[in-house]
């Protein structure tokens, strides 16, 4: 059985979001789903540290287990820089891994290789026969320490650090250990924040690398805290109503947060018009728009997409749980949202800005 480590970029810059009496909608999203990813990150950790990805005490019919493995640790000792991998999710991880198939990167997949570690040519006993299976510090350690730096090297340093792909490393079982097996896979994966891996198609080289979701998509919610896509009948934190290119419209430097935010506001309410099939919907909901800007790093490593969204913010700073596509009736927090009083005669509404409160 194939194993792999969690994402963690020690390299990656603090996006817990600035403190303050009251947090953005903008920042409260990139904020909470930074500290999510992180406590589930850690929680991931201390499973594995625990043994909880060890397979070789299942309870199987005799050799069954053993020749699993051996077929995965066969396609796994194979592949190379460039092969992108697949296998049968299981939410079990004595079971998880154990059919990895090398796939063509235009089909579906959850790792794509970016270089291989062969520690059998360190000159250490640490890696030599007999030697110990390393735990989950180390490799840890040895992800930290080598795959950081070959994803960037494969990407040409274009890894976008505030972008939906991660660093991982995927080793040899325990039997594949015991046989010799010395290399491990350091890799690009896209990890949900329950520390899931999500499927993606095409090479990561030729893909958009902004952290973005299809229009429709509702973002799932748990204490306030954004998490992963969930259909919209379920509680959410926000929904997706577009994907704005901004290299269509920037296509030299990169623009200002200033220069963003005025580009946006016109576009993202527009989308929010024709998504919600009245100009008046958003008002009337009581919910909020708002937006994603690029930073210079992921310009830089060649993202161009954000999401414009809708939801509500709570006096705390973060996300009121909302049931329902806004495109029809919703519960807000299990109620459902009371319309404010017309605007007056000849005045005008102002336009949505990014984490402005809804208009009361």
């Amino acid at each position: 059985m194939m194993e792999r480590m969690p994402h963690d970029d020690p390299d990656s810059p603090d996006r817990t979001g600035r403190t303050g009496p009251r947090v953005s909608a903008r920042t409260t999203r990139r904020g909470l789903v930074a500290v999510a990813v992180g406590a589930v990150v850690a929680a991931i950790a201390t499973i594995a540290i625990a043994g909880g990805f060890d397979g070789n005490d299942a309870i199987r019919p005799p050799g069954e287990q053993n020749r699993a493995s051996s077929a995965a640790d066969d396609e796994f000792a194979a592949t190379s820089a460039g092969d992108c991998l697949t296998w049968t999710p299981s939410a079990d991880p004595e079971q998880d891994r154990q059919d990895v198939a090398v796939v063509d990167c235009s089909d579906e997949h959850l790792f794509e290789v970016v270089a291989p570690v062969d520690l059998s040519t360190y000159p250490s006993a640490e890696f030599g026969p007999g030697a110990r299976f390393p735990g989950a510090i180390r490799l840890a350690e040895l992800r930290d320490e080598h795959c950081v730096d070959a994803a960037r090297t494969y990407l040409d340093g274009r890894l976008d650090p505030q972008g939906r792909f991660g660093v991982g490393l995927m080793f040899p079982s325990e039997n594949g250990w015991a046989d010799g097996e010395r290399t491990l896979r350091c890799g690009l994966q896209y990890s949900g924040t329950s520390g899931s891996l999500l499927p993606f198609t095409g090479s990561v080289r030729e893909l958009d690398q902004s952290n973005v979701f299809p229009a429709g998509t509702c973002i799932g919610i748990e204490g306030n805290v954004p998490t992963d896509p969930v259909d919209c009948a379920q509680p959410h934190a926000f929904e997706v109503i577009s994907v704005v290119d901004l290299g269509a419209q920037f296509p030299g430097a990169m623009p200002s947060v200033e220069d963003q935010d005025e580009f946006l506001t016109g576009v993202c309410t527009q989308a929010s018009n024709e998504y919600l099939g009245d100009p008046e919907a958003l008002r009337n909901k009581t919910l909020t728009l708002f937006w994603d800007n690029l930073d210079f790093d992921s310009w830089l490593a060649g993202s161009r997409s954000i999401n414009c969204s809708i939801g509500k913010e709570t006096d705390a700073g973060g996300f009121a749980s909302i049931t329902g596509s806004a495109r029809g009736d919703i519960l807000i927090d299990g109620a459902p949202p009371v319309a404010p009083p017309p605007i007056g005669e000849g005045r005008a509404e102002p336009v949505p800005l990014p984490g402005a409160n809804p208009i009361n």
